[in-house]
């Protein structure tokens, strides 16, 4: 099956990427390209190299960050908490997780904080602990993130860097997200120690599958006495404690993707802009049922998917004019665009007959 030849890499792979790319551009000069499940080495490098080209995404890098902004913002929301003073541990330090990190300082930096500022509060924590300036072996997309020695003043640590639980202990986070890969990596005396500087955590282990999760949603509530906010990256059952049903979000790149796209597509946007994504994050927040009601989930039920499509597309198209990556248009015009694009699934009816 397939094409028997050798995988190539370095400079043959993209400019084979290439090649293709430029095909598809001739023959499709409207596209719209999604990135799927590339490589941590070669994702950032194709998405900078192309994103200013034609319009395309990453789903893996930018899919994965707006729909964890829209997490992360729908919980400050739910807990009446400034999503722009929060100090947050990103552990995971590979595309995913500095996507995440960068959107995030995106996001504040569009209210109105100063990118240093912005970066200041968001520790990336990886197998060797705390990134740090230090380090002899970034990456380039982890550079900008890295935090310099002096930002460690009055730090009580062992090692050459902080570990997970230094970090947690010095840095005192408000949220704490993991995309490592790692099972059990958020331990009992990790969360405990979160949960004694903050009284409400955020913790967000969105390693899938469930065998991967930084840690189980019922330990993460009997840890923290209930007071636990959570969303996880794998389909998880709420969770009964103290005579109440604590709701768990799954934070999946299903809200995000195809509304991006749908918007894109209904708006004729010739890129995919950082405003574009980030109203896409904002417009699911919008739609958190934590953030209308209280009690409800982070994130709306999978049956409500086609209404929150609709509504992001909508956002993703208004911010693409804004943009100016698209031309202006109506809202009537643009939501009866979105219709007209909404793919729905209607099956003929099947009559099983006798061979």
């Amino acid at each position: 099956m397939g094409w028997r030849h050798p995988r190539i890499t370095g400079e043959d792979y993209f400019a084979f990427i290439g090649m293709f790319i430029a095909a598809v551009k001739r023959r499709w000069p409207d596209v719209l390209l999604q990135f799927e499940d590339f490589a941590q080495h070669t994702a950032v490098p194709l998405l900078h190299r192309y994103r200013d080209e034609l319009c395309c995404f990453n789903d893996d890098i930018q899919g994965t960050a707006s729909v964890a902004l829209a997490t992360i913002l729908a919980a400050c929301r739910a807990s009446q908490r400034d999503f722009n003073q929060q100090t947050m541990v990103i552990v995971g330090a590979g595309a995913a997780g500095c996507g995440i990190a960068r959107h995030i300082i995106a996001c504040r930096v569009a209210e109105g904080m100063d990118a240093a500022e912005a970066s200041k509060t968001i520790f990336m924590v990886d197998r060797d602990g705390l990134v740090m300036t230090t380090a002899s072996s970034l990456a380039d997309f982890q550079v900008p993130l890295a935090q310099p020695p002096e930002m460690l003043s009055g730090w009580a640590y062992a090692g050459v860097t902080p570990s997970l639980l230094e970090v947690i202990n010095n840095a005192k986070p408000g949220v704490m997200l993991g995309v490592s890969g790692q099972a059990g990596l958020f331990t009992e005396e990790v969360v405990r120690t979160m949960y004694r500087h903050c009284e409400r955590p955020i913790i967000m282990p969105l390693s899938n599958p469930t065998s991967r999760m930084e840690a189980r949603p019922q330990d993460l509530i009997r840890w923290t006495d209930g007071q636990a906010i959570i969303a996880t990256g794998s389909p998880c059952e709420p969770v009964d404690f103290a005579g109440r049903t604590i709701p768990v979000s799954q934070c999946n790149n299903v809200y995000i993707f195809p509304a991006i796209g749908l918007g894109a597509i209904a708006s004729g946007a010739r890129r995919i802009t950082e405003t574009m994504l980030m109203a896409a994050s904002r417009a699911l927040a919008d739609a958190s049922p934590s953030v209308r009601h209280h009690g409800g989930g982070l994130l709306p039920e999978i049956n409500m998917i086609c209404d929150v499509t609709h509504r992001i597309a909508f956002a993703v198209g208004k911010a693409a004019q804004l943009s100016g990556v698209a031309d202006a248009l109506d809202d009537a015009v643009l939501t009866q665009r979105i219709t007209a694009h909404f793919w729905l699934p209607h099956y003929r009816p099947y009559k099983r007959r006798a061979i």
